[in-house]
Order: structure tokens, then C-alpha cells, then sequence
């Protein structure tokens, strides 16, 4: 009997590495891109809050090919419903993508990792835009 193939998740490095990437997502868009940063709930010091940082670290897990948990608690992502509120054009969909190029760089994901990645997140950003322009 074949193995089952290795998922994004497992091939990143399972759950610490998941989430390691999305710490260093949030420090680099709120450094990077403030504006970005202040559509999100903010700590006291203007960093993008645990709340929603380990929110998304659990879609992520399960996205990447991971647990289920994140459907487990919140239920279907619904990503553009869960974002209508938020005026996503181009500008912000490439601010969120420098975002997350820099951290799969700076977390050195191999390379053809990064590229796979670099198109399913690509993809994902393209179709949450809601804005012309």
C-alpha cells in the first residue's frame, strides 16, 4: 500500500512551523503595512491581537492540509463573507501578499514549497477582492 502524499502542512513543518509563519506574517504587515495591520483587531501596542493571529494560525492548519480544528469551532470559512466588511482592492491584496512572501522567505520555506504556496495564496488573495482596482 502507497503512502499518502505529504500535505503543505506536513512539508512546512506541521503546526509549529504554521504558526511560526503566521507570527511572523502579522510583525511584518504591521512593520510593513500599518494600514493593513489597523483592519484587524489591534493589542494595546497597535500589533495585530493573539485573538487573531491564533484564528488564523488554525484556518492555516487546516488549509495546508492539516486538523480540521478551525472548522471544528468556527464552522465553513466562508472567507469573503467573513471579510465583506473589509474594502479589499489591489493595493491590499498585494500588501497582504508582501506580507506573506517576506515571511515564507525570512522562515526559509524551500523554494518549490514557497512557489506552490506563493500560487494557492495568490489565488486565494485574487478571489477575496471585493473592490474594483
Amino acid at each position: 500500500m502507497a503512502e499518502p502524499s505529504e500535505t503543505p502542512f506536513d512539508l512546512l513543518g506541521g503546526e509549529p512551523a504554521v504558526r511560526r509563519l503566521v507570527e511572523r506574517f502579522y510583525d511584518l504587515m504591521g512593520r510593513d503595512e500599518p494600514a493593513l495591520a489597523r483592519l484587524h483587531v489591534c493589542d494595546e501596542g497597535g500589533q495585530v491581537a493573539r485573538e487573531s493571529r491564533d484564528r488564523f494560525a488554525l484556518f492555516l492548519i487546516g488549509w495546508l492540509g492539516g486538523p480540521q480544528d478551525y472548522i471544528a469551532a468556527h464552522g465553513h470559512p466562508r472567507l469573503r463573507m467573513r471579510h465583506a466588511r473589509v474594502p479589499v482592492d489591489v493595493a491590499m491584496r498585494d500588501a497582504w501578499m508582501r506580507c506573506m512572501r517576506a515571511a515564507m522567505a525570512e522562515l526559509d520555506v524551500p523554494a518549490p514549497l514557497r512557489a506552490f504556496l506563493d500560487q494557492r495564496f495568490a489565488e486565494v488573495a485574487d478571489f477575496m477582492r471585493n473592490r474594483p482596482g
